[in-house]
């Protein structure tokens, strides 16, 4: 069932256009390479409690993006305020803390470790890794027990509790998926960043994934995602930002976002709008990597922002 944007309604759709409960507001953030301006935002609200897709053709700067507000990329000037506390020039883990946590194209885990190590591994605080803390083991036997428990009942929700005493390396690419996720959660996030969290996923479980998520956002967390699958974007998201040569060309619901010429014209292809054979932009039949929506045009997922396919 398409989600048509009512967590935003009266919002006008428009790039930059303020929320009415912003957990996250960014202006003037800019990042270059060499002389490729892979971030150019002026400025972008996200809405609290909702889920917000980020979308845009391949090399749009959507993970760059991502890497700068998370701290894995300094960007060359800007400021963002989450929560109203700006954690700009702050180091990944502090973010983190700060309740941002941010997930990666390219799962990343720890695999001659057990997925409940990789998952204990996430979480923040850990008393028992300072010194002189080690030397007193009641002081960190009680949280070292509510992280045990926690990662067990993600692992549980995740329909993974059976591999917890696994290997990491031997999970599937859509369980290590899962797992990125719930790991994800360890640090009890109030925003949680997906990047690409379908890619390479076969169909059963990116639902089980859209479940999830929709799960996160009725308890109350936000959700930012890049995705390039269009019906994805269109069943799920509550709003949604179109970011072309690191700008935010557009913003609104899906059912605005899906007629917006300027998205059709810049990503979508004609094939998305109520446009004629006359008025079809020219990236519609342009090859792969050249125009249009992965999703439509087959493409493997490649992304310069990132360097390596999806697939």
């Amino acid at each position: 069932m398409q989600n048509d944007g009512q967590l935003l309604t009266g919002v006008a759709p428009e790039a930059g256009v303020g929320k009415p409960d912003p957990i996250l507001v960014a202006t003037d953030v800019r990042k270059a390479f060499g002389g490729i301006q892979a971030v150019d935002l002026d400025h972008l609200e996200v809405q609290r409690g909702g889920i917000t897709a980020l979308i845009g053709p391949n090399g749009a700067g959507k993970s760059t993006f991502f890497n700068c507000l998370t701290g894995f990329e300094p960007p060359d000037s800007g400021r963002w305020h989450f929560e109203g506390q700006p954690l700009q020039r702050l180091p990944a883990h502090k973010v983190a803390r700060a309740g941002m946590i941010r997930t990666f194209q390219l799962t990343k885990a720890l695999s001659k470790l057990s997925v409940l190590d990789n998952m204990l591994l996430a979480a923040p605080n850990q008393k028992g890794e300072h010194f002189l803390a080690s030397l007193y083991p009641g002081s960190w036997r009680k949280q070292e027990q509510h992280n045990r428990g926690l990662a067990e009942a993600l692992l549980e929700r995740f329909g993974i509790a059976h591999m917890r005493d696994e290997y990491a390396g031997t999970m599937s690419g859509g369980q290590r998926k899962l797992m990125e996720m719930a790991r994800a959660l360890m640090a009890e996030p109030r925003m949680i960043m997906l990047d690409e969290p379908m890619s390479g996923v076969n169909p059963a479980l990116v639902q089980s994934l859209l479940g999830h998520m929709r799960e996160l956002r009725d308890e109350g967390l936000t959700v930012v995602f890049v995705e390039h699958d269009m019906d994805v974007v269109m069943d799920i998201s509550d709003w949604v930002v179109c970011l072309a040569d690191g700008r935010v060309i557009a913003e609104g619901s899906p059912d605005d976002i899906s007629r917006n010429p300027a998205v059709i014209d810049a990503y979508l292809g004609a094939a998305h709008g109520d446009v004629t054979a006359d008025e079809k932009p020219q990236g519609a039949n342009a090859p792969d990597g050249e125009g249009g929506a992965p999703g439509a045009n087959g493409e493997d997922g490649s992304d310069p922002d990132h360097g390596e396919s999806t697939a």
